[in-house]
């Protein structure tokens, strides 16, 4: 047991074997879907010479969350979560197989694109869930930071480590070799983590008040788990201080045009897109090792320390200067552990998955309406002058969140 007395660290996490297991699954997983993004780029280039076909294809492993975040995360909350992940594992290494089929026509190609995406819902669900029932108090705030830190290493060599690697295999095998990843985490989630029965109430009862002798209705599930975020003080500020992602990530959208507004080439826009994560996991490294209550006092702090930095860019401070303002509003951006933990572990075993689906649609939808914003009024206020004025909203929309955290605790 850790000392109640220090925070948890990574000793701590790493000790527990199934943390273990769901960290090395989280890691294939990872590796397989930025070489896949790539891969599909590269694919359906190759079959249309269509740009604005591969800015669809792209776009579609990100879209489908909106819908299958509310309707599929309640999986996890119905059937045992080590079934749920083994079960979308094994789902989509078959459905990835089959987009890597030679000659596949690009609808059929986008129909299977959009499964797999909605089929990572449930997984991700179950995921938190039973890491959240695995480690005890602050380790789950650690271990949550360990798994967000490899998806942000991922965004900062993912892309540039995949496109290297297509050119010795071709876009086909890349494919195939995200199927075997998710064979791979199937295989890992089966071997190290425990066998635990669907969760439910203090009642015996599931979440929506069903009997646990007849199958709960999806719809109530839906709305219990609706309820449940928005009659609770504490979790609708935690969602609200999530969605402040949405005024900072924007940078991520108007990277090209911002380098090209100081005469910077494509190196430029590497720099600029790998500032925040890469600011990010500094951040969390360093969050992680202060005392719980104090990153859960710092919350909105942190939120509007995340936004205030891209406030400078009205400046037109040039790229080397922006891609420092970009990577401190990343380290600030680390809030983000924290209040996700805290959002899960705020929320009863027997409804985690459906309230952790509803919060990260929360969050997607945030942040794909954020950057279209910002990316249309950079038209008209230039890309400097759009990042200055997300930055200006994220900290008054921030600093509110933040209060409203500080009065629900």
């Amino acid at each position: 047991m850790v000392d109640r007395g220090r925070p948890a660290c990574y000793r701590d996490v790493f000790a527990v074997g199934e943390f273990r297991a769901v960290f090395a699954a989280l890691l294939l997983s990872v590796v397989g879907d930025q070489l896949a993004r790539v891969a599909l780029s590269v694919l359906v280039f190759e079959r249309t010479d269509s740009a604005g076909l591969t800015a669809l294809t792209y776009a579609l492993t990100f879209l489908p969350d909106l819908v299958s975040g509310p309707l599929l995360s309640g999986i996890a909350d119905r059937y045992p979560r080590r079934t749920v992940m083994i079960v979308s594992d094994l789902g989509r290494a078959a459905l990835v197989a089959v987009m890597a089929v030679p000659g596949l026509p690009f609808v059929p190609l986008c129909l299977l694109l959009i499964v797999v995406q909605a089929a990572g819902a449930p997984f991700n669900a179950a995921r938190a869930a039973t890491l959240a029932a695995a480690l005890d108090g602050d380790r789950y705030v650690v271990g949550t930071g360990a798994t967000d830190m490899v998806d942000q290493f991922a965004q900062v060599v993912g892309f540039a480590g995949g496109g290297a690697l297509l050119v010795v295999i071709g876009p086909a095998q890349g494919l195939l070799i995200d199927s075997a990843t998710f064979l791979g985490s199937a295989v890992l989630v089966a071997a190290g983590v425990a066998r635990r029965p669907v969760p439910r109430t203090p009642h015996g009862d599931r979440i929506d008040g069903s009997s646990a002798r007849r199958s709960p209705s999806w719809w109530r599930s839906i709305v219990a788990g609706a309820v449940l975020v928005g009659t609770d003080c504490r979790l609708r500020a935690l969602v609200a201080l999530a969605c402040v992602a949405g005024c900072y990530v924007t940078v991520e959208g108007v990277a090209a045009p911002y380098a090209a507004e100081f005469g910077g080439g494509d190196g430029s826009v590497g720099l600029l897109l790998a500032a925040s994560p890469a600011g990010a996991v500094v951040g969390m490294w360093v969050v992680s090792r202060w005392h719980p209550e104090t990153r859960l006092r710092l919350l909105g702090v942190l939120a509007v320390g995340a936004c205030l930095p891209l406030v400078a860019c009205v400046l037109r401070p040039g790229i080397p200067v922006t891609v420092a303002l970009w990577a401190l509003s990343g380290m600030a951006s680390a809030y983000h552990m924290p209040a996700r933990s805290a959002f899960v572990q705020a929320v009863p075993d027997h409804g985690r998955g459906q309230a952790f689906g509803l919060a990260a649609t929360a969050l997607r939808t945030a942040q794909g309406t954020g950057v279209v914003m910002v990316g249309l009024a950079a038209e008209w206020l230039g890309p400097s002058g759009a990042v200055a004025g997300a930055g200006m909203l994220g900290t008054v929309l921030a600093g509110a969140a933040g209060l409203a955290w500080q009065r629900a605790r």
